[in-house]
């Protein structure tokens, strides 16, 4: 059985995941923000033992930059030797682009 990676979350995805929590909050819900919250963590938390179970990112082709669909969410990650290291959370309907 593969090695179980470890999983951590940049500042931008972080920062990402604040900004979802007060969206929900202003909208007179954080109820729903904390759910969708739980359930993007969940879904990160499998990717420790199934990493490769991501997509390839269709806007970059590049095998180490995955996503997770979470609806609404993108939750992009980078593939590393040892972790899973989670860059973003954008909205699904967010074209990606290189900077």
């Amino acid at each position: 059985m593969p090695r179980k990676r470890k999983i951590s979350f940049a500042v931008s995805a972080v920062e990402d995941l604040e900004v979802i929590r007060t969206w929900y909050a202003d909208q007179q819900i954080p109820e729903v923000g904390e759910q969708l919250l739980r359930e993007i963590v969940a879904a990160v938390e499998r990717h420790a033992d199934f990493p490769q179970s991501g997509r390839i990112v269709p806007e970059f082709g590049i095998v180490h930059l995955r996503e997770i669909i979470h609806a609404p969410f993108r939750v992009i990650y980078r593939l590393d030797k040892s972790k899973v290291r989670i860059v973003r959370v954008w909205r699904s309907e967010r074209e990606l682009k290189m900077p």
